[in-house]
Order: structure tokens, then sequence, then C-alpha cells
């Protein structure tokens, strides 16, 4: 199947041999067991069989893949070995040797890329909290002290450090950082437009996540490895380092019903149903169905990773058909049923007499408690208008989001880190004093909702987050003099 410089083929799935109703099976079960799906690509055949966005998310959007970021660091490191720049028998110390502590145990001595590559370096826990604590911004040096109790290639550990290095050894081994590296070779062949991938301290991609693309890129990349490494019948990647990464290199559980017990490749997991995957938390999704000749494209924001993966199998895997099927009802109506996704907003009450009493008003916030606290607020404020409000927050600077009343509005921008996040943001009274913004970040899984109760000259908040915090933060604050 040709594909376009910049997109893939599209089709319908009676075409392609897909039963519509299966895919509306599918959506209606993650939709049951409450998983925020935010977009999802279905293709068959080389060609895009269904597609859809939960609004405000859009296909023109990139999104946070996590660690779905260590398929492409594996990719890469495919096409060093290709090349000859490196092999996966090298030594990792080999690589640091201005970076090495100074007694070497023998561990560590043996430790090699395919260790990394397969998650069995040796240590009994992630190293990344140990990178990400370095006070001088050294990771290599923060990994190489680490203590490697195990027989590197003994012990699977799911270790974010560890694809860390294997992108610092791209960089020495190939003098350019790991998404320079790619662009060439990957990304511009695939059409894949501005990628962007996070850096360490000393400016070495962080290759374990941080690559942010867009849901149809996903697609491209599993289809890719679909296809063996070819690409409108150009070699980008080569067929051995296809099957090689992802076929099962260490054991990574005792199998059952669960989609981490498997095994493990370089970079990618094993599934049931002779699947392979690369995943990032919250449930972002390159799935690879090798016997069914078809690639899902997921990203999400979601807690239960597993209920995704069931309903693709359950419901989605019984769908694929031996050849093309004559369409009938079920194919508009998953048609009208994609035209309408979206993730509904709050609706509790559009208006209350507090509007007027604090428009155009600033609350500090209360720093005494801001310890260990992820939404480091230091000043909130709101002024309403008919049909939407403007919500000004003073975190890392100060920012201005617009909110629709009861609907997104999506033109606003939030520094978080340092660097801009599109978001959307929406606003309801559940009652006179409590009014419920939320704020969903729409280039990322995160969506951050305020509970903001008004009392007299105060304000009493409790954040809450979809993902990633399993906890209520509560601040305070009251009017600025």
């Amino acid at each position: 199947m040709q594909m376009t410089k910049r997109s893939l083929p599209r089709t319908t799935p009676e075409q392609l041999g897909i039963l519509p109703q299966q895919v509306i099976a599918f959506l209606d079960a993650v939709r049951e067991h409450q998983s925020e799906l935010h977009s999802f690509m279905l293709l068959r055949h080389g060609q895009v069989a269904a597609e859809g966005w939960w609004a405000p998310y859009a296909p023109e959007l990139p999104h946070m893949l996590f660690s779905l970021s260590k398929s492409f660091t594996s990719t890469a490191i495919g096409m060093a070995v290709h090349e000859g720049i490196m092999t996966l028998d090298d030594s990792v110390v080999s690589y640091f040797p201005e970076d090495l502590p100074e007694t070497i145990s023998e561990h560590l001595a043996t430790m090699q890329i395919r260790h990394l590559l397969m998650m069995g370096t040796g240590h009994d826990q992630d190293t990344m909290d140990a990178l990400l604590a370095a006070e001088d911004g050294n990771w290599v040096r923060a990994f190489l002290k680490l203590s490697v109790p195990h027989e590197p290639g003994t012990h699977f550990l799911y270790n974010t450090g560890a694809t860390y290095m294997l992108s610092a050894i791209l960089q020495k081994a190939s003098g350019q950082c790991l998404i320079d590296y790619l662009t060439p070779r990957l990304f511009e062949p695939l059409g894949i437009e501005n990628p962007s991938w996070d850096v360490c301290p000393r400016g070495i991609n962080t290759g374990g996540y941080g690559l942010n693309i867009k849901t149809e890129d996903i697609a491209k990349f599993g289809q890719l490895y679909l296809q063996k490494g070819l690409w409108n019948g150009v070699r980008i990647v080569d067929e051995d380092w296809v099957n090689e990464a992802t076929r099962k290199q260490i054991s990574n559980g005792d199998g059952g019903d669960s989609d981490w017990a498997q095994g493990y490749g370089y970079q990618f997991w094993r599934c049931r149903h002779g699947i392979y995957r690369g995943d990032g938390a919250f449930g972002q999704f390159c799935i690879v169905m090798p016997e069914q000749d078809a690639v899902m494209a997921i990203t999400s924001g979601t807690g239960d990773m597993q209920v995704i993966l069931n309903s693709v199998w359950d419901h989605l895997l019984p769908g694929f058909l031996p050849e093309p099927i004559a369409t009938d009802d079920s194919s508009v109506e998953l048609s009208e049923y994609l035209s309408k996704l979206q993730l509904e907003v709050p609706r509790l009450g559009k208006e209350s007499i507090q509007e007027s009493l604090v428009h155009g008003k600033r609350f500090e916030i209360d720093q005494t408690q801001m310890d260990q606290n992820p939404f480091p607020l230091k000043e909130w404020g709101i002024e309403f208008d008919k049909d939407s409000a403007r919500l000004t927050l003073k975190l890392e600077c100060e920012d201005s989001i617009t909110l629709g009343r009861e609907h997104w509005l999506t033109e606003s921008t939030l520094t978080i880190e340092g660097k801009g996040t599109r978001i959307a943001g929406s606003f309801t009274w559940k009652s006179q004093d409590e009014l419920i913004v939320t704020l969903q970040a729409i280039e990322t899984p995160s969506c951050v909702t305020l509970e903001v109760h008004f009392v007299a000259d105060t304000i009493t908040m409790n954040v809450r987050y979809n993902v990633g915090l399993d906890r209520v933060i509560t601040v305070r604050g009251r009017t600025a003099e």
C-alpha cells in the first residue's frame, strides 16, 4: 500500500474486512469502564479503517507518549547497529570512561547495550529517581554509580534510566542527539512533522519518555513495524532488527491474563494473541497485530491500561474478517458515533450570585501549605462574562486561561515546567458558593479539576487530578490586600 508523505490512506472498515459493530463495541466497552480515551486510529492492510478524537483533543495536536518513547529509542539503536557504529555486545562502561565510579563491579562491567534494551540491567529498582536526584545534572554518572545486584540478562526490571543510557550511548557513538539522529532516518521518511523530545540537564534526550507526536504518527510507526521496516518500498529499519526487537528477549512474568507478563523484547512488550506493542503511562499505545495485518494507535488518560487492551482483544479481534464485507446500517451508526466523540464537561449550574462578588478579585494562596504540592499556586483570580470566564493563575509565572460556561474553550496555554501546554477550560457552579473549574491539558493525558469554595473573603480549593496523583490537594487563600 502506497503511503503519501504526510498522511495514511483512508477507506471504510467494510473494505478492509472489519465489522463496524465491533468497533462500536470496543468504544462502548472503554466508555463503560470509564476509560478516558483521547484518540484512536485503527489500521488494516496499511489503510485507516476508523479513527476518532474526543474533543477537545484533535488530530493536529501532539500528545505526550511517556514510555511509548522507548520503542522509538530502540529503533534508533537498531539503526545504529545496522550502520556499524555500535554492537549490542558493547559494554556500557566503555562509552563513559570519564564518568565511571572508582570501583567497577563485575556486574556493571559485564552490562551490555542489549541488557539496557531488554530491561535486564541487573538493577533491583528503577534507576530514574536516582538520575533525577543527581545534583550535578550528570545522569550518566548517577546511573553508573548505582549498585547492580543481579547478573545482567538474568533479571527483568522495568527501568526508564536504562533507556536514557541508550540515548546517551547513541549520542556518544553518533555525535548526534537522539531526535536529530532519528529525524532524517525515521521521522522525515514517515512524514512525522515537528516531533519534540525532552532533554536531561546536559542536553541528552531522555529516551525513556518525553517524545511528543500526533496519533497518526504513532500509527505510522506501528505500520512501519508491521511491514518489517519497509515504507513505500524503501528499507527504513532492518528486518532482522524488527524481528529481534519485537520477540521475547527476557521473561517478565508467568503469562496468564496480564499483558505485562508475556515477555519483553527490545523496548517492546509482548502481548497475548501473538501481538506486540509499545506503550506509555496512562494509556498511550502502539499495538501491532501481525496475524490480522492491523495496527491500533491510542492516546488516553486512564489509570487502568489493561482495561483498554482487554477491550481491543475482546471486541476488535473478533471483528477482523478475511475478506471485504457488505456495507449495512452499522457503518452509518459508526460514522455517527465517531462524529460525536467528546469529553463531557461538568454541567451542574450555569450561574451564581457569587459571580458579581468575586469578579476581578485576586486571592493570595497560603504558601505554608505548599510542601510536596505538585500544584504550586501563588495567586488565583477570575473574571466572568456572559458565556465565558477568564481565570488568572500565578504558578511559575502568571497565565490567563479562558473558560467556557459549561463548554470547552481551547485558546489558552499554561506554563508548566517552563513550557507552554495547550489548555481546554470550562466552568460550572455546583452550588451558589462552589465553583467547579476543569482544565484539560490537551497535549497530555492530564486533567485538573479545581473545586473552589467561596466564604466571605476566603477561598478553599480542592485540586484533583485524573491520573498520576490519587489524592486531593487542598489549598486556601484570601483576598489580596
